[in-house]
């Protein structure tokens, strides 16, 4: 019993902790539950890899563990985090740590459980290494690589798919390196432990602590921003300013339905950012803002209005864009809270 609890409660407890922290709630518990199966499931397909290759290949163990167990095992549980940055389901560091830990825990509680099984006879000595220490490594890895992958593809987010692939590879080799430096047992295996249960816990909330402040500085200041920018739009002064002076040119060059139709995508997206960031903000303060029962309206209006401006047209509205490269982002925020508003 004293050995289960130590291969599976720690990182768990360190998760929860992750969660609390953030104030703004950016992550669901189904989606922390989500990445957990991801990593659970990766663990099987992973372990039972290694298991051939020493079998069917006679793979060393030393050589599986040092070399090959890194890099497969840190692969795996990168490609959740990849597809979640890719396809905009994180907006920060913040939610980009928390889930990349949950899926390094669900391949951790998996792998901990198969130990528990095979080594009836260990230790308690043992199981701090083999399952707490082991157990930190797989989730602080990943949400390193996490945290790496999502300022590196924020930095080159208006770039081609290839640098966007690029971004990720920073991250990845710090967590393979990591993996692989602590498979090698440099220092004695307590030692070792404790060194990894002081320095990667630190690192990940120091990142989440200047993530968590960077945000909330972000949220408040783009709310006031997006709110002077919407009262612009909707003021019958729009025409003389910039914006307006921009969409009249504009109309020398394209047909006038398409220059109202950007009109109306503009206002559009400023509506949507500011509903997302006052969802945020109330999160903060404990509050659950409910979000519009016309959602669905506004994102399939969105998408009518894209359709209908075009390619050349999305490009020639591109100098207005005035949100950010986390509208998409803002979307799948405001469509979480409406589902939890069901539920």
């Amino acid at each position: 019993m004293i050995n289960l609890v130590i291969a599976l409660v720690p990182v768990l407890i360190f998760l929860a902790l992750l969660w609390l922290m953030d104030s703004f709630r950016l992550v669901r518990p189904a989606w922390i539950g989500g990445a957990i199966l991801y990593g659970v499931a990766v663990a099987v397909v992973v372990l039972l890899f290694h298991e051939w290759l020493m079998r069917a290949h006679q793979v060393p163990f030393g050589i599986l563990s040092r070399y090959i167990a890194p890099l497969t095992e840190e692969s795996a549980k990168a490609l959740f985090v990849v597809a979640l940055i890719t396809t905009a389901r994180v907006g920060f560091l913040v939610d980009a740590a928390v889930l990349g830990f949950a899926a390094g825990t669900g391949f951790a509680l998996f792998e901990n459980l198969v130990y528990l099984r095979t080594l009836t006879d260990a230790t308690v000595v043992v199981w701090v290494v083999r399952g707490l220490g082991t157990a930190m490594l797989q989730g602080a890895t990943t949400a390193i690589f996490a945290m790496l992958s999502k300022t590196h593809a924020d930095q080159l987010r208006d770039r081609s798919a290839l640098h966007l692939a690029l971004a990720f590879l920073p991250g990845w080799a710090a967590a393979v390196g990591i993996h692989s430096i602590f498979n090698h047992r440099l220092l004695p295996p307590v030692a070792q432990t404790l060194l990894l249960l002081v320095i990667l816990p630190l690192l990940v909330l120091w990142v989440f602590g200047r993530s968590e402040r960077s945000t909330r500085e972000w949220v408040g200041a783009g709310l006031d921003l997006d709110m002077e920018l919407l009262s612009l739009v909707t003021s019958e002064t729009f025409a003389v300013t910039q914006f307006g002076r921009y969409l009249q040119e504009l109309r020398a060059r394209m047909p006038g339905p398409v220059v109202a139709d950007m009109f109306c995508l503009l206002r559009l997206e400023l509506e949507l950012s500011v509903q997302a960031k006052a969802m945020l903000l109330a999160r903060e303060a404990g509050l659950e803002v409910p979000v519009d029962d016309d959602l669905a309206v506004s994102l399939a209006e969105r998408q009518y209005l894209q359709h209908s401006i075009g390619a050349v047209g999305l490009l020639a509205l591109k100098p207005l864009q005035v949100t950010s490269y986390r509208d998409t982002w803002h979307r799948h925020l405001l469509q979480q809270g409406r589902a939890s508003r069901a539920d």
